[in-house]
């Protein structure tokens, strides 16, 4: 069998998506994917996760259209549940997660770089969700995740029209976090994540929680999910080396306990 994700694990664990050229996501592919994150997310020394393609030029140009013939009628069934769950344990991760977009992100690829905590993306990218212009709807999160990161009026421009936008307007709109050289993503995303890895872990992950809590509760329901959070990160070992460290002018040795 062809291995179309590679795991380099790590304290920062990268997941190279290897489907060349364009690295489009068929159902194989999205097997191996779930593999992949499952071994993450029972890794305890992962601090932080990059997603990125092989070949550099495309981090996922979408759903491979080869396939499309035998899922007439039951595309659901053999393709969909499984990326909503693929892509759903992406989301899940309780560690930061960076998407490395060297070159385009489309339809698929860009569903899964919305499960992404961070988005990277070079001068020459272009991100986009050209299903309708196939005769098909984005299926594995797009109408869900984008408008929630980008507002209705873009998404429905995004989606209804099916144009891409360049790196400049991306970042215009908050579709990505950076904009970096071409060929530097996986790059600037690695110096990302030390960064991040470089966090108290514990405090990253209530962190994470409750900043997607935030879409989902009211203020004041989510107030207090973080007046429990800040509870539950105050008594850890983490807090205590955090203090003595910045009073010796030190960088702190977080333990994760």
């Amino acid at each position: 069998m062809t291995a179309l994700v590679h795991l380099v694990g790590g304290e920062c664990t990268e997941i190279v998506l290897d489907n060349p050229p364009m690295n489009v996501v068929s159902r194989e592919l999205t097997r191996q994917l779930r593999t992949a994150l499952r071994a993450v997310a029972h890794d305890t020394r992962v601090r932080a996760v990059i997603v990125h393609g092989a070949g550099g030029r495309a981090f996922c140009a979408g759903s491979d259209i080869a396939e499309f013939r035998t899922l007439h009628g039951r595309v659901a069934e053999d393709k969909l549940l499984l990326e909503r769950l693929v892509y759903r344990q992406l989301a899940a991760l309780e560690v930061p997660t960076i998407a490395a977009i060297e070159g385009h992100a489309l339809g698929g690829g860009l569903e899964l770089a919305l499960c992404c905590d961070f988005r990277i993306a070079t001068r020459r990218s272009k991100l986009g969700m050209p299903e309708l212009k196939l005769g098909v709807t984005p299926g594995s999160g797009g109408t869900q995740r984008l408008p929630r990161v980008i507002g209705q009026a873009r998404a429905k421009e995004m989606i209804l029209l099916g144009e891409p936008v360049d790196a400049a307007e991306a970042l215009a709109i908050g579709l990505v976090t950076r904009v970096v050289d071409d060929g530097d993503a996986v790059d600037a995303a690695r110096r990302m994540a030390e960064t991040l890895a470089a966090r108290g872990p514990v405090a990253m992950r209530v962190a994470k929680r409750l900043l997607a809590l935030s879409t989902e509760t009211s203020l004041e329901d989510g107030l207090a999910h973080e007046l429990d959070g800040s509870e539950a990160v105050f008594a850890t070992d983490d807090v205590l080396e955090g203090a003595k460290a910045f009073l010796d002018k030190r960088p702190p040795r977080f333990s994760g306990r």
